[in-house]
């Protein structure tokens, strides 16, 4: 009988629930390891030799779940072929951060240094994190390695609004503008983009991007809905079509806004 596959997560990580969905959705069943709920979870997580989620596992092999074809290829199902071209995902992405810049915006002061269920991390640095998902891509595009660590800054002490965060986010879109035109819109587009899980080409780094970013903007329309404030923008369906966003705003495992609604 072969090994059951673990799932290493961490609330409020987009990847990770959509690693979650994809297993369940093929049927695989597995076992769920939240690596901050305790410290047997970081533990096992470290002794395969990674440091980082979402990391899927069977025995002493594992692979990094950021790639859903290399998950696909781990627990062997069928690669999900992407439909979009690089020019729809820069389109796509500066749609998202547009949005992400109206709703961190329309944060309210009392909500802004409230965190996230299971995080330690706020919903300003929620927002923050959007565009740095962004400015992450351009990292790698630029010939360096994307590290995890980038991932996990925070806004510098001196940007503690929304609107602080938004102009933030609107150097974010012009540089991604920047490096779009400087390819030619697409014709001189590198093979390779270095990252913390692995080489990826740039269709599949800029698509990690789009979707991941659109989640996390899809979490911050779920708070302010939550404290009953009229969105002025929000991502539409035929925004997100196309992108292998999860089934949930955020993890089926933890709520997203009682701690605000109650707080």
């Amino acid at each position: 009988m072969s090994q059951p596959f673990r799932v290493f997560w961490q609330p409020g990580c987009s990847s990770c629930l959509k690693a979650k969905e994809f297993l369940t959705e093929h049927g695989i069943s597995f076992d769920s390891v939240n690596v901050l709920d305790g410290v047997y979870g970081m533990a096992a997580l470290q002794a395969l030799g990674a440091k980082s989620v979402p990391v899927v596992s069977q025995g002493d092999k594992c692979v990094f779940a950021q790639n859903l074809g290399d998950l696909a290829d781990f627990v062997g199902v069928a690669r999900i072929v992407g439909v979009l071209s690089p020019k729809d995902f820069v389109m796509r992405i500066d749609r998202v951060l547009t949005v992400a810049q109206s709703c961190v915006r329309q944060l309210p002061s009392g909500v802004l240094s409230t965190q996230l269920p299971g995080r330690d991390r706020t919903y300003l640095d929620l927002g923050y994190h959007i565009f740095v998902i962004a400015e992450a891509f351009l990292v790698a595009a630029k010939g360096e390695t994307l590290a995890f660590d980038l991932f996990e800054r925070r806004p510098p002490d001196s940007m503690c609004t929304g609107a602080q965060v938004a102009s933030y986010g609107q150097t974010v879109r012009d540089a991604m503008q920047a490096w779009w035109r400087s390819t030619d819109s697409g014709a001189q587009l590198p093979d390779e983009l270095s990252t913390y899980y692995g080489p990826q080409s740039v269709p599949d780094l800029l698509e990690r991007t789009a979707w991941h970013a659109a989640q996390h903007t899809r979490q911050l329309a779920e708070v302010l809905k939550s404290v009953d404030v009229n969105l002025h923008d929000q991502l539409s369906d035929e925004d997100l079509e196309g992108l292998p966003l999860p089934n949930h705003v955020y993890d089926d495992e933890v709520s997203l806004t009682s701690d605000v609604s109650n707080g």
